[in-house]
């Protein structure tokens, strides 16, 4: 029996190692899972709308089990999350919309170099300033933005919503957890659009290694976030946003690799 054309069950392992990883980062650290599984998509030669479209049926499922996940290891601040989630929801469904009608390739890059940007600023802040929690600004546009980037480039609520909070001076596990725990609503609101938009054919069995990996890990990173001291957490942060930003454009420079049959 099949999981894609082609490709054997055995060969769903790689896929599940991937989404175990991807998960780790994104539920322990706020980032990555969307980044990674997309662009990696996309490398192997889905097209943009398909690999976004995968990646958002498996984090219906994964963020889903970290949101809650954080939420037992007291990681959400749930009046910040009240005011990420409808902003979020709205440019999710923008995001999705510009996908399928306009291409997002400049758009992407623009995220890309931000990414870099603040796992920088992130970088050299944390040795020298300590986190403190205090009310966060602009809120609902960083929701609005984040939603619609991660529609539009395949991922993207994790690292610029995430990010942004820790370079505004959030503590860094409250910071992780909220955005993960709204990132259900945001991800589920881009899932239902693309069903409506696209229909299901848009959708491929490429999604069942990623979920099954994904799904197992999300626990795990929610525990470590809760546990990781904020100055480790803020460091690992910032090398995990200039790693994905240097993955994403490696995937924009390099052909894909024929591995999907292409229409």
């Amino acid at each position: 029996m099949t999981i894609l054309a082609g490709m054997p069950w055995g060969d769903l392992l790689p896929f599940i190692l991937i989404g175990f990883v991807a998960q780790s980062l994104d539920s322990a650290l706020g980032v990555a899972f969307g980044v990674i599984s997309n662009s990696l998509l996309m490398l192997l030669g889905l097209p943009p709308i398909a690999a976004s479209a995968v990646t958002h049926t498996v984090e219906g499922f994964t963020s889903g089990t970290s949101g809650i996940a954080h939420a037992f290891q007291d990681n959400v601040d749930w009046p910040l999350f009240a005011r990420l989630v409808v902003p979020g929801i709205i440019g999710g469904a923008i995001g999705v919309w510009v996908l399928t009608s306009i291409s997002a390739d400049v758009t992407h890059g623009i995220v890309l170099v931000y990414l870099a940007a603040i796992g920088i600023y992130l970088l050299w802040r944390a040795p020298r300033r300590p986190q403190a929690y205090r009310r966060m600004r602009l809120v609902g546009p960083l929701g609005l933005v984040g939603g619609f980037l991660d529609a539009s480039g395949g991922g993207g609520w994790g690292p610029v919503v995430t990010g942004n909070l820790l370079a505004q001076g959030m503590t860094p596990r409250m910071a992780i957890g909220t955005v993960n725990a709204a990132e259900f609503f945001v991800t589920v609101t881009i899932l239902a659009t693309f069903i409506g938009t696209l229909g299901m054919d848009a959708f491929t069995t490429a999604a069942s290694g990623l979920l099954i990996g994904g799904i197992a890990a999300a626990p795990l990173g929610a525990y470590l976030t809760r546990r990781i001291p904020a100055k480790g957490l803020l460091q690992m942060v910032g090398i995990a946003l200039i790693v994905l930003s240097v993955w994403g454009f490696a995937s924009l420079m390099f052909a894909p690799i024929p591995v999907f049959p292409q229409p």
